[in-house]
């Protein structure tokens, strides 16, 4: 069984499909961590975000800006986060690149500056002089 007939993302149930184009869907996350979060993913099976061509990488932009539109409209947030999760080392659990969209909205968290430099919390806070 080749890998992408195993990968949750190559074999997606198109309800789940919010938007597509030539090139990629986007989604929901199945495990949110704010209302909200969404998945921009290339419809070919590839782990890497530096293994995507030129006009994978053209077109999930393009998809990562309508998903942003959209989630303005539904959900008004003050901000978001974008990242890619790119070998197991950077924390990606599913080997088919994703681009995490995430909704953030005053007050979700204490303080938020930082945002992704969290991942290492000990490195986080630069701006206190620790």
């Amino acid at each position: 069984m080749k890998a992408s007939e195993r990968c949750v993302f190559c074999t997606l149930p198109s309800a789940r499909i919010e938007r597509s184009n030539t090139v990629g869907w986007v989604i929901r996350d199945g495990f949110p961590i704010s209302p909200g979060h969404t998945l921009v993913i290339p419809k070919r099976h590839v782990a890497s975000f530096f293994e995507l061509t030129a006009e994978e990488r053209s077109g999930l932009l393009a998809l990562l800006e309508e998903a942003k539109e959209d989630l303005d409209r539904e959900f008004s947030p003050q901000g978001y986060n974008i990242g890619v999760n790119d070998g197991k080392a950077a924390g990606q659990t599913i080997a088919h690149v994703h681009i995490h969209l995430i909704p953030r909205f005053a007050g979700d968290r204490p303080d938020p500056r930082g945002g992704v430099r969290w991942i290492v919390p000990e490195k986080a806070d630069y701006w206190s002089g620790r």
